[in-house]
Parts: C-alpha cells; sequence; structure tokens
C-alpha cells in the first residue's frame, strides 16, 4: 500500500496563521557520523579559552552504569556532571532542584553545558541554560517566548533519536502545581551545537527505539495535516516521513544504516516542528504523561491507535510498521478510570491551544467536548 502523501492547500486560516510565522531559527552547528562524539573534547577547549571554566554535563540516568558508550567524555576535575532522571518526565520542580544544586556548588556561570541522552535529558539541559541568565523558576518560562535573555551555551547529544528534542526550539515539562505539561518555547532554547553520533543508538531497547523513533514520524504527520503550513516545514516533514518509513517497513530497523537515517530523520522532524506545530494527538499524549505517567514517546505509541476519526491513513501505517518490527503497542490503559481521571484528561488535553486550532481549527472546543474527550481515551 502506498504510504501517505501530502500536499499544500492554502484556507482562510492557513493564510491567517502564516501571519504568526516568525523569524525561524534551526540549530547553528552540528556534527554528524559515527563517531564523533570524540569531538566534544575540542569543542569545550574552544569554550575554555582561559582555562579557568567549568562545563556542566547533564546525563541521561542510563548511562550512570552503562558507562561503555560515554567512557571517552572529557570531563574534567572542575566540572560538574548531574545524572538525570528520565523515568519520569521531566518536572519544573525538578528542573529548579537541579539549577539550585549547581548554584549551591558554583557561584560563576560554566561556559558550556552538555546535554547528552533522549529527549528529557536534553530538555533538562536546555531549561536550566535558559534559567540560569533569566531570573525566576522554569514555571514562569512555560509559555511563548517567555525568556527574555540568551541562556549558557549549549552542546546537545543525543543518545536515541525521535523526539526531535535536540532540534527544537522548547523544553518540556510537567508543572505539579497546575498539573499540565508544557513548553518552555523560545529561540534561547535552541542548542548551540549538535553532535550526532548514530553509533549512541545502538545500546537502545529495541521497543524503546521503536516508540520513540515514532515521535518523528507522528509529530510530521499532525504538521502535514493541519493548518499551519509553509512549503520549509512541509519539506522537513515529508523527508523525516520517508526515512522513517524505511527504517521502520525494513527488516533491521536498528542496522547501521537505519540508526544513522533515524538520527536524520529525527533532526529533520525537529527543524520541521520549529516551523508548525502538532496537531490533535500530542494533546492527548499529554494527558496520558500528565495523569497517568505514561512516557512520551510511548503515550504517542498508545494515543495513535484511537487517532483514526483524525489520521486515518496514518493510522493504518503506524499499526503495519508495528507489526513489522513485531512490537507490542499496550491497550485498554484508559479503559477502567473515575471520572474525575477523565476530568483530568480533558483538561491536560484541552489547555494545548495552538496544536488543536491547527488541527480542528479556532472552534475545537466544539469538537472536543469533555464527552467526546473521554470517548477518545476510552478507545486508547
Amino acid at each position: 500500500m502506498p504510504g501517505i502523501i501530502f500536499t499544500q492547500e492554502k484556507t482562510e486560516m492557513t493564510r491567517a496563521l502564516d501571519l504568526e510565522i516568525k523569524n525561524s531559527r534551526n540549530i547553528p552547528r552540528y556534527i554528524f557520523g559515527e563517531g564523533s562524539i570524540n569531538n566534544l573534547k575540542s569543542l569545550l577547549l574552544e569554550r575554555n579559552d582561559n582555562k579557568s571554566g567549568y562545563a556542566v554535563y547533564f546525563i541521561d540516568i542510563f548511562f550512570e552504569k552503562n558507562v561503555k558508550p560515554l567512557e571517552s567524555l572529557p570531563i574534567l576535575d572542575s566540572d560538574q556532571v548531574f545524572y538525570v532522571d528520565t523515568q519520569n518526565e521531566p518536572t519544573t520542580s525538578y528542573v529548579d532542584d537541579l539549577k539550585n544544586r549547581l548554584m549551591g556548588i558554583k557561584k560563576s556561570l560554566p561556559h558550556t553545558i552538555i546535554g547528552i541522552g533522549g529527549g528529557g535529558a536534553l530538555d533538562v539541559a536546555k531549561a536550566i541554560s535558559n534559567l540560569l541568565t533569566n531570573s525566576g523558576n522554569a514555571e514562569d518560562y512555560q509559555g511563548w517566548d517567555l525568556v527574555k535573555f540568551p541562556g549558557i551555551y549549549k552542546i546537545g547529544i543525543p543518545t536515541i533519536s525521535g523526539t526531535g528534542a535536540e532540534a527544537t526550539r522548547t523544553c518540556v515539562m510537567i508543572n505539579p502545581a497546575t498539573g499540565l505539561k508544557l513548553g518552555m518555547n523560545s529561540d534561547y532554547t535552541i542548542f548551540d551545537q549538535l553532535i550526532l553520533d548514530p553509533e549512541l543508538l545502538s545500546t537502545v531497547p529495541l521497543d524503546q527505539y521503536f516508540y520513540t523513533g515514532m515521535d518523528t514520524f507522528i509529530h510530521c504527520v499532525e504538521s502535514l495535516s493541519g493548518n499551519y503550513r509553509n512549503a520549509i516545514g512541509d519539506a522537513f516533514s515529508n523527508q523525516a516521513i520517508q526515512l522513517c518509513r524505511e527504517v521502520f517497513l525494513g527488516d533491521d530497523m536498528m542496522s547501521n544504516k537505519n540508526r544513522q537515517k533515524l538520527m536524520v530523520a529525527s533532526y529533520l522532524g525537529g527543524c520541521a516542528i520549529g516551523n508548525s506545530f502538532v496537531g490533535v494527538l500530542h494533546p492527548f499524549s499529554a494527558g496520558l504523561s500528565v495523569v497517568l505517567n505514561i512516557h512520551h514517546c510511548l503515550a504517542n505509541c498508545i494515543a495513535i491507535t484511537a487517532m483514526g476519526q483524525f489520521y486515518p491513513q496514518a493510522v493504518e501505517e503506524f499499526l503495519r510498521m508495528a507489526k513489522k518490527q513485531k512490537v507490542n503497542i499496550p491497550r485498554g490503559v484508559c479503559g477502567n478510570l473515575t471520572q474525575d481521571q477523565y476530568g483530568q484528561l480533558y483538561r491536560a488535553t484541552i489547555i494545548h491551544e495552538k496544536p488543536l486550532a491547527n488541527a480542528l481549527g479556532k472552534e475545537f472546543r466544539n469538537i472536543l467536548t469533555a464527552e467526546k474527550t473521554k470517548e477518545i481515551f476510552q478507545a486508547m
């Protein structure tokens, strides 16, 4: 069966939203290829030219015990290393705590922050970079363009691909006080340098490799199905989707060649979403994360199974990919919840106004009523 083919058709809403398109910013520099992590030492030497500064590493806690992939990191005695808890989604309070711990140890600012890991670790690094130069707490900057000053120079090194966190202008956090999952969306959130080393993906568990890789496929489908469109975002999305098809409809999704393809797809997908918005699925996924504590990428894979009325071709293609790779997608996760939990899911979903308006128009609340939202969650 042929894959989804997207074309750009202008609507009145599209033309109106085009007026909101700003001066887009992408990653200034990146190094790509197996073994490219070995360039980190020279990059840090350039940053620390007076030899008196220090760097801060925020590393996925997975690598605290699985040290081999990162054993060549050029960590100096003066540097600080924090292992990021990725068992749970990042919260605003967790980010504030890490920032305060760092400032309790060091009174001066670092010359560089390095984020190493998946989307959670990369987002934590981006958030703390901003908070070190902007007063206040993480929750103060959840929203659009609230960060006023450039953050600390930051280098991103993804060790799993799909979220696009390495390329996006946001870092997503759950606010425990409000129960909402929102991003720190700002041009200042973008990494200054990336190291894209496909060799680092070799230790990712098979199911997680699939769940995370699907984030690229899903948010590009949402972007291409929405009202907020432009030719550059479409080009990024279409190419990322094609690479995902080659990876996940192939015989060995984790081959050396496919790890390279997925890393490129993730980067392009992040660039795509920087020029557009996601749609219906991501807000539902956010609800699953906030209320049921399901990790973002797995939540996406669960949510898409109930999205046939919005993205029928994408759902069919997703299920073919999961079957091809023999990956299990949990079902029935919302089948026996309380009315209060369904209410929480609704509130955590409907708060995402820009994506929902992108997908359904400005009157999206008339479509996604509390009862309709409950019905969709029950289908998961």
